[in-house]
C-alpha cells in the first residue's frame, strides 16, 4: 500500500476510532469530568485559567483610583531587567503575532520613508515547523518555498497568511542539513522530521545562503523552542541550543538582528536571549506561560530602543525615560489590567522560579511511566520525551518510529491539527479530555489545562488519566492503522 493510500484508509476510519474511543472514556468515566481538563494549555485558541497570584494582582490595581499605564509598563521593564539583567529591556504588546509583527517590521523591513525606490531585505529562516508565524512576514525564496509560507494553516490566500507579507522583504528559507522532508497527513503536506539534524553542517548552509543574498540581507529569524523535534536538541555548554548559537554568531558577523519567536514558551526559566546569543526574543505568555493574552518582547537595549519607539513607549511626550504615546505600532496596546497580570506572573518567575519547574517535572514523569505500556511494543524504544522548563512542559517525538521499512506511528500536518483531521486529537476528545498540540511527529505536553490547583501545583490524579488517555489514542489510531503487534 502507497503511503497516502495508508492515510486515506485512517480517514475511512475515524468513526470507529472516535466510537472506541468514546467507549475507554466511559470506562475511565471521563465524562463526569466533563471536559474539564487537558494535555496542553499552549495554544491561544484554548488558555488555561489564570492562577490565584495573577488574579490578586488584576483586582488590586483596580483598587488604585488613579494608575497610569506608563507606571505598571515601567514595573514590567523593571522586573524583566532583574531576570534577564540590566544590558536588556523589554515591551509588551497584545499579542505574539503582533511581536513578531512589530519586531520584524522595526528591525528587518526595509525603510519607506526616503527617495527612490525602496530596497529589498531579506532574513534567513532555517525551514522546520511553524514557518508560517514569522517566515510568512517576506515573500519566499527560492519560489519552490511559496506553498510552506502561503498555504498553511488553512488560511491560505489574500486575507490569510499571504497578507501578512511586508512590503519589499523576503524570507530565505534554509533546510537543516540531515533533516528529511517527506509528504505526510491526512490534508498532505511536507513534514520536516529534525530530530537527527547536523549542527555544523547546517551553520555551512546557512553561512552560503548568507553569502549568496549578501546585498539584501536584513535579519536572522527562528522559532526557539529547545527540542529534537523542531532541530535543536544539541545543547551547548550554557544549555542553549547550539544550533540557536551558531545562527547568532552569523548574525553579529554580519552585524544584523536575530530574532527567536519562543511563542510557546516561558521566559526566565528557559533559554535566554544572551544565552541563544539572539537580539531580541518574544513570547506568548498565555500559553505556557499563565497570564493574560500578551505578546513579551525582550531584547538587548540597542534593539529595544528602536522596538520601544515603534510602540509609542521611548519618553518623547513626557519628562520621562518613559512613556505611553501614539506610534506606529500603538495599535498593539495590550492594555493596563494585562501588563498588571503579566508581571505578577514574572515576578513569581524572578522569586519563586521552582513554583513554575516543580509542575513541569511532575507531569514529565508522569508521561513517561505512562507510555511504558504503549502497544505496539516495538515503537517504545523510538519515543524520545524532552523536558523542557523552557516550553513549560515536554516534547514526546515519535518520528523516530519510520525509521525502519514499515509504516510508523502516523505522522500529521498542522494542517490537520486545524482541520480536525488528526485522528488522535479526535480521540482524546472523544474520551473528553482537551488534546495535545500534536503535529510533524511532536506531541507538545505541558501541565496548564485544568492540570494545575488554584496555587500553580499539580494534581496527579488528573494528570495520570490526561497521560493515560493520550496513550490510548495513540493505540487506537496504530491498530486503525494495520499497525498492531
Amino acid at each position: 500500500m502507497h503511503r497516502h493510500e495508508w492515510y486515506q484508509k485512517i480517514y475511512e476510519s475515524f468513526p470507529a476510532i472516535i466510537g472506541e474511543a468514546r467507549r475507554f472514556g466511559e470506562t475511565l468515566s471521563l465524562g463526569k469530568l466533563n471536559s474539564q481538563f487537558g494535555l496542553y494549555s499552549g495554544a491561544s485558541s484554548c488558555p488555561a485559567r489564570l492562577p490565584n497570584y495573577v488574579i490578586d494582582a488584576i483586582v488590586e490595581a483596580n483598587k488604585i483610583e488613579v494608575l497610569p499605564v506608563r507606571n505598571v509598563e515601567d514595573e514590567l521593564r523593571a522586573v524583566a531587567k532583574d531576570i534577564f539583567g540590566d544590558a536588556y529591556d523589554a515591551a509588551v504588546v497584545n499579542t505574539c503575532e503582533a511581536a513578531l509583527r512589530v519586531v520584524i517590521e522595526t528591525l528587518m523591513a526595509p525603510p519607506f520613508m526616503r527617495k527612490g525606490d525602496a530596497y529589498r531585505g531579506r532574513m534567513i529562516f532555517p525551514y522546520g515547523e511553524d514557518i508560517e508565524w514569522g517566515a510568512a512576514y517576506g515573500r519566499a525564496f527560492p519560489p519552490k518555498y511559496k506553498n510552506a509560507a502561503i498555504d498553511r494553516s488553512v488560511s491560505a490566500g489574500e486575507l490569510g497568511m499571504e497578507a501578512k507579507c511586508l512590503p519589499n522583504l523576503d524570507t530565505i528559507f534554509v533546510k537543516f542539513a540531515n533533516a528529511r522532508y517527506e509528504v505526510h497527513g491526512v490534508r498532505q503536506n511536507l513534514v520536516p522530521l529534525l530530530t537527527d539534524i547536523n549542527v555544523d553542517a547546517t551553520t555551512e548552509r546557512l553561512r552560503v545562503a548568507c553569502e549568496r543574498h549578501v546585498e539584501f540581507l536584513s535579519g536572522f529569524h527562528t522559532v526557539g523552542y529547545d527540542t529534537p523535534g523542531y532541530g535543536y536538541g544539541e545543547m551547548a555548554e550554557n544549555g542553549a541550543p547550539r544550533l540557536m548559537q551558531e545562527i547568532g554568531a552569523l548574525a553579529r558577523d554580519y552585524d544584523l538582528p536575530f530574532l527567536i519567536d519562543a511563542a510557546s514558551c516561558v521566559p526566565g526559566i528557559g533559554v535566554s536571549p544572551k544565552e541563544a546569543g539572539a537580539d531580541v526574543m518574544v513570547w506568548s505568555m498565555d500559553k505556557a506561560g499563565r497570564a493574560p493574552a500578551a505578546g513579551l518582547i525582550v531584547g538587548t537595549e540597542e534593539t529595544m530602543l528602536s522596538v520601544r519607539k515603534a510602540l509609542g513607549l521611548a519618553g518623547q511626550r513626557f519628562g520621562h525615560v518613559s512613556s505611553h504615546g501614539k506610534a506606529v505600532h500603538s495599535a498593539t496596546d495590550p492594555g493596563r489590567d494585562t501588563v498588571v497580570a503579566l508581571t505578577a506572573y514574572l515576578k513569581v518567575v524572578r522569586d519563586e522560579p521552582d513554583r513554575i519547574r516543580r509542575p513541569v517535572d511532575q507531569y514529565h514523569d508522569i508521561v513517561v511511566e505512562a507510555f511504558k505500556d504503549l502497544k505496539p511494543v516495538r515503537f517504545r524504544d523510538k519515543l524520545i520525551f524532552t523536558k523542557s522548563y523552557h516550553m513549560g512542559g515536554t516534547e514526546l517525538n515519535y518520528s523516530n518510529t519510520w525509521d525502519g521499512d514499515g509504516f510508523g506511528i502516523p505522522l500529521f500536518t498542522l494542517e490537520d491539527l486545524y482541520a480536525d483531521t488528526n485522528p488522535i486529537l479526535l480521540a482524546t476528545q472523544a474520551m473528553g479530555i482537551e488534546p495535545a498540540t500534536i503535529y510533524a511527529g511532536n506531541m507538545l505536553l505541558n501541565p496548564g489545562l485544568g492540570l494545575l490547583n488554584d496555587d500553580g501545583e499539580l494534581i496527579p490524579e488528573r494528570a495520570e488519566l490526561a497521560a493515560r488517555a493520550l496513550v490510548k489514542s495513540v493505540e487506537i489510531v496504530c491498530t486503525h492503522a494495520g499497525l498492531g503487534d
